[in-house]
């Protein structure tokens, strides 16, 4: 078991019409002029981002609008997003969106007040000092960005996807109105409920495993989201079940379900690659590549995965044959991914075999030109990642 300390400093207001705290809720936390960051047309027809701007307007709060958020989020528009900031005198930032917006507008939020190349933080060439302060109204549950110290950027250049985590970044309050959701197509919904999964099997799957309370945490939330999931493709308006999923998506990556274990991230890395390569979504890409990293590293810790597939997956346990048990469990995750819609390796991911240059490429980046290991439960060098990669072909 670690040590620990767990750091969750964001303001959740969660409900129906939540969003009408929004001005109230910028001036407790000092904003004066608001950048409003969002991505694509979505947010204006569905009639949030003409309601926030109205709403910032009636309580007194003056702002300027970046849109043009897309998946894996551009350092281009970062840095657009910055040079706004500082010409218009930005001292806040509103991300209106998913993880993608606000992993954007955490970027920005670093960037207006250093004085170098934002991009040097996710490098690890850099650590900020300060950054404007950073919120969100969530439209779409998934990354956890909105209460998590974690942004991901794609730098447009290489088609490179880095993360980069420091508790700056924890937003400053989170609005949750469930009922934001109710129109987000099937895939959307079923990738982003993979993501928040992944947040935290990514812990659960540690070498610490003398953690009772984090790993009981852990286990009921991924059994909630295997049923709310489930339940909601079906009925997509169902304000119980969509509010499971945005509740669940914000606790699976805020540092609860991590508390006392080590994390191990190495899925995420390798996935980061094949969505910088591929411009794939990220939940699709993490179901894509999960499986043959759980073979490829089951034996570290089998008991664990034992575990996993009695209480999360409901498989029989086989005590003659933990292996056999194991197994189960990773193909009924297999399933339970194509019963939601997800892929379950790359050739079902991008709709063709990947090639072998594509292979060696994506272990040079996930590897950083072979100077960098990834993962915890068991340590992956670069050709563990290709092994892996080539396992999850298809």
């Amino acid at each position: 078991m670690k040590d620990f300390i767990y750091y969750a400093p964001t303001e959740v207001v969660f409900g129906r019409e939540s969003e009408e705290k929004v001005a109230q809720l910028i001036k407790k936390y000092g904003g004066t002029k608001v950048l409003v960051h969002y991505g694509g047309k979505s947010a204006q027809k569905s009639g949030l981002l003409p309601k926030i701007c109205d709403l910032l307007t009636q309580g007194g709060v003056s702002y300027v609008l970046l849109g043009g958020v897309v998946p894996n989020p551009r350092l281009s528009l970062v840095h657009q997003g910055i040079g706004l900031c500082r010409k218009e005198g930005v001292d806040f930032i509103l991300a209106v969106g998913g993880g993608s917006v606000i992993d954007s507008a955490k970027a920005i939020a670093y960037g207006v007040p250093y004085s170098g190349e934002v991009w040097d933080f996710y490098l690890g060439k850099a650590t900020p000092t300060a950054m404007l302060p950073v919120a969100s109204v969530l439209t779409i549950p998934a990354a956890g960005s909105e209460m998590s110290e974690a942004s991901v950027i794609t730098n447009d250049d290489g088609d490179v996807k880095i993360g980069y985590s420091n508790t700056l970044a924890r937003p400053k309050f989170a609005i949750m109105n469930p009922e934001r959701t109710f129109t987000l197509p099937p895939y959307q919904t079923a990738a982003g409920v993979t993501d928040m999964m992944m947040h935290t099997m990514e812990r659960y799957f540690s070498k610490d495993d003398d953690m009772d309370v984090t790993t009981d945490i852990a286990e009921a939330c991924l059994r909630s989201m295997r049923n709310a999931v489930t339940f909601v493709l079906d009925n997509p308006s169902n304000y119980r079940y969509r509010a499971q999923i945005m509740w669940a998506g914000s606790l699976m990556h805020n540092g609860l379900t991590g508390c006392g274990v080590s994390d191990d991230w190495a899925t995420h890395q390798l996935e980061h690659e094949l969505s910088g390569m591929f411009d794939v979504t990220h939940g699709a890409g993490l179901s894509a590549v999960w499986p043959s990293w759980a073979r490829y590293v089951m034996d570290a810790n089998l008991s664990r995965f034992v575990r996993f597939a009695v209480n999360v997956m409901d498989v029989p346990n086989d005590f003659t044959d933990p292996q056999g048990t194991a197994e189960r469990g990773i193909q009924a995750m297999e399933q339970f991914y194509h019963r939601i819609g997800m892929p379950i390796n790359i050739k079902e991911l991008i709709g063709r075999e990947v090639t072998d240059d594509e292979i060696k490429e994506m272990v040079r980046k996930c590897s950083r030109d072979y100077q960098r290991t990834c993962g915890c439960l068991k340590v992956l060098a670069a050709e563990d990642m290709e092994k892996i990669y080539r396992m999850a072909k298809g």
